[in-house]
């Protein structure tokens, strides 16, 4: 089943978003010149969620990937809250104060933060009383522990990931006379979902990652070569550190049991999420929790089974890691993206790819053809495909469409192959999460010029 280049096309840019920061009087105070971003659906549905928003009684902008696992749930409920609870946490005592009064008096809120969504981003409106509410019982607490200090961004981030964590917990356990809601809150708390999340002011930027999407740096070196930073760890297997910190919250005993075949208790990836009850609650308040649940709920297996092992809960933390890189002008663009993307590519080719794309120039790499025998016919068509694929790098409105295009159809000498594309983005659904998982990307572009200043002012 071949698809032509106007359906790939249309395939790949369902799901793309642009924003450009507006300019004031031909100036434009941001360090973010705006932000491109994109998804490829895997699963259906999608279990990634996207979110993008610029908080309104602070400075700076939030962006965020989550990739839900065991459904989408909760990667939907966090996309749409987590934000919120970052914003409140930031906020000045006065302003706090100044919301807590206008809902006790019925008046319009003061909006915390303008969202920039893609249509297919929803809400549901059906839970957002009960999110609100739970989000006001936060900043009653905030207001009511209110120390006079300014609150740091990095305690701001870490303090908002728990709480909302803490909230889909309890949201569980309490339920809710409404059954679809009771059922909702149910499944969010039951799924679970990683997060990784920007918040970028003036030269501030702060990673907040839980999980293993990852965040990564491009920079621009003086002789326009384009090299990755990782602003982020992947909490998993593949990190000592992290192994060691789990290692070190349970018993001795159970050294040997904790990670499996390079899973937590041998059956999650990740070591950080939201949600996960699974991996939280005792094993009473799972059964109790379950067992007066709706009876939607005992048939999803993914709630019935306890984890083999299960001695000393909680085995999982939704409390992130944070880290902060002041910008520099050298630093073009970040990419924030779900582990679809890094299990497919190198951040070094992500960082020149998208650099490439953003600065329009082409640093030729001589041909490598690794240890082919390649004959001159191949070597002719080689060339004129990358001939080919300078002029088509302009079909791409978005930096995060066009890395998606790489991800998934890169051949063996990193052009991209109409084929293969073809080919992979024509698999039915039950196949396609064979060959690569849910792919969801924000390339944000920083703006030099204002970054330079800043500098200079400091």
């Amino acid at each position: 089943f071949y698809l032509t280049p106007p359906q790939v096309n249309s395939i790949l840019k369902a799901n793309e978003y642009s924003f450009k920061v507006p300019e004031f009087d031909g100036k434009n105070i941001s360090s973010v010149l705006g932000f491109d971003s994109n998804q490829l659906p895997a699963n259906a549905p999608i279990e990634d969620r996207r979110s993008a928003a610029t908080c309104l009684q602070t400075r700076g902008m939030l962006l965020g990937v989550f990739d839900g696992h065991a459904g989408c749930a909760c990667a939907q409920a966090v996309s749409e809250r987590l934000f919120y609870y970052i914003a409140v946490s930031l906020l000045p005592h006065e302003t706090l104060l100044e919301i807590e009064n206008a809902v006790e008096s019925g008046r319009a809120l003061l909006p915390i933060l303008q969202w920039h969504k893609h249509p297919n981003d929803y809400f549901s409106k059906e839970a957002s009383k009960l999110y609100f509410n739970s989000l006001r019982t936060y900043w009653q607490e905030l207001i009511d522990l209110n120390s006079g200090e300014t609150t740091d961004v990095r305690e701001a981030l870490i303090n908002a990931f728990k709480r909302l964590d803490n909230d889909i917990s309890l949201e569980a356990q309490v339920g809710d006379p409404n059954s679809f809601l009771n059922y909702l809150v149910l499944r969010v708390a039951f799924s679970g979902a990683t997060a990784c999340v920007a918040h970028v002011d003036g030269v501030d930027l702060h990673i907040a990652n839980t999980g293993d999407s990852r965040a990564m740096l491009g920079v621009q070196e003086e002789d326009g070569s384009w090299s990755a930073v990782n602003l982020s760890y992947d909490h998993n297997a593949q990190n000592e550190h992290e192994v060691e910190r789990v290692k070190m919250e349970h018993p001795k005993s159970e050294e040997k049991s904790l990670v499996k075949q390079d899973r937590l208790l041998g059956l999650l990836m990740p070591f950080r999420a939201f949600g996960d009850v699974k991996f939280k609650w005792s094993i009473e308040l799972q059964k109790r929790v379950v067992e007066s649940g709706p009876d939607q709920l005992n048939e999803n297996e993914y709630t019935k089974f306890i984890p083999p092992n299960y001695h000393t809960p909680p085995y999982l933390t939704a409390e992130p890691e944070v880290i902060h890189h002041k910008l520099r002008p050298q630093d073009k663009f970040l990419v924030l993206a779900t582990d679809g993307l890094w299990e497919t590519m190198h951040r070094q080719d992500v960082a020149r790819i998208v650099g490439e794309y953003l600065t329009g120039v082409h640093h030729q790499q001589p041909i490598a053809v690794g240890g082919y025998k390649v004959t001159l016919g191949q070597m002719h068509g080689l060339l004129t495909e990358r001939r080919a694929r300078i002029s088509s790098v302009f079909e791409d409105q978005n930096a995060a469409t066009h890395l998606i295009r790489h991800a998934v159809g890169n051949n063996e000498f990193g052009t991209v192959d109409h084929e293969r594309l073809s080919k992979m983005l024509s698999l039915p659904e039950e196949l396609a999460r064979m060959y690569r998982d849910d792919i969801t990307i924000i390339v944000v572009q920083f703006n030099s010029h204002v970054i330079g200043a800043c500098q200079n002012e400091e």
